[in-house]
């Protein structure tokens, strides 16, 4: 366990309805969170709680046993970090309300402070697939850590793009940390315990639960230095992680899409409210004052294309084609193939030569 106990912190945490705030304000109050947890009845009414909040704390915890508890901690593998330990992440402790307890498996290092947080929809296209491995790769190449939320789609790439890139990646759930959700996310969890760490502001045996899910992106925005959207449609929730990045003074990045999908409508909401328009890792990088390591600037240069993309590269050369004829002559849908063209372009393989027109690079 860390050097600060926090098991009188995880009783308060047990308790329905208390919360963070009224925790600390307790916690505050009577100088201890031992205090705090062993003040009498009436001197908890006296800290101007209501009458309900009383009878909930002092039945509550009449049926917490705090070892137990702890003990279930160490059977999991699960650390617990309070909010007054020096190891509990320094910028999440400054956001409003922060978790009074992290569970993690894993680790988190100082280097962490250095984060970006990659969020976007479950239902990512072949281009949102792309350009998150792409730019969570080399940020993860240049030594800033990857925090996003282990959902399926623009998270489940984000997370491994920093595995694979020797990186560091943490993961914050919307449940205990003894259920891994998604299921299918097994042994990307696993990974990232190796390079990183799970991280969740609830207990053993919560369940996921819809309500959890908007909550921990709080902490995905209170954990970095600044949000990165890859597709989100308007009403994506991958939107409320950038509304908590604002709330807490973080910045704010998104990655431009085909203005033919929906799927990328919020990204160019938030470009036009005036987040920065990213295409590359560098955008980030030279607002971080971090200078992109050369396997980074390495990583770029040979990410592989794909199928759909030597198809088109095979018959794009110096004279100007439009999409309509190189999807005729590719026998590819014109959807797929705007699509495509349009990671070529952002890699830098092929550009623009008048309306959806293309030449090589």
């Amino acid at each position: 366990m860390p050097s600060e106990d926090p098991r009188y912190w995880i009783g308060f945490q047990l308790i329905p309805n208390i919360g963070p705030v009224r925790t600390r304000q307790l916690v505050e109050h009577f100088g201890s969170p031992e205090n705090a947890w062993r003040a009498s009845e009436s001197a908890l009414r006296a800290t101007g709680l209501s009458a309900d909040l009383v009878s909930g704390i002092v039945h509550g915890r009449g049926g917490i046993d705090l070892n137990r508890e702890v003990d279930k901690l160490v059977t999991h593998g699960v650390q617990a970090i309070s909010v007054d330990d020096p190891d509990y992440p320094r910028l999440l402790k400054h956001i409003p309300a922060p978790p009074t307890v992290l569970y993690m498996k894993g680790s988190y290092e100082p280097l962490d402070d250095l984060a970006i947080g990659v969020v976007g929809t479950r239902r990512s296209t072949t281009y949102g697939a792309d350009m998150t491995r792409q730019i969570a790769g080399e940020l993860a190449g240049a030594a800033v850590t990857i925090v996003s939320g282990l959902a399926r789609g623009i998270d489940t790439f984000a997370h491994d793009a920093a595995l694979n890139a020797g990186g560091r990646t943490l993961a914050i759930c919307g449940c205990g940390l003894d259920t891994i959700y998604p299921p299918q996310n097994r042994k990307l969890a696993a990974r990232i315990v190796e390079q990183g760490a799970l991280i969740s502001e609830y207990p053993l045996g919560v369940p996921p639960d819809g309500p959890h899910f908007p909550a921990r992106n709080r902490i995905i925005s209170g954990l970095s230095r600044g949000v990165l959207v890859v597709e989100a449609p308007r009403r994506s929730g991958a939107l409320i992680t950038t509304n908590f990045a604002l709330d807490q003074g973080r910045e704010v990045y998104a990655v431009p899409g085909s203005a033919l999908f929906k799927v990328s409508e919020g990204c160019h909401e938030l470009i036009r409210a005036g987040a920065t328009l990213v295409t590359s890792a560098k955008h980030i990088l030279e607002e971080l004052d971090v200078p992109a390591s050369q396997s980074a600037v390495q990583s770029r240069m040979v990410l592989p294309e794909t199928d759909a993309e030597k198809m088109l590269l095979a018959i794009i050369g110096a004279e100007p084609r439009h999409v309509n004829e190189l999807s005729m002559d590719t026998g590819m849908p014109i959807h797929e193939a705007n699509g495509t063209l349009l990671t070529m372009e952002l890699k830098g393989l092929i550009r623009q030569s008048g309306a959806q027109h293309y030449v090589r690079a």
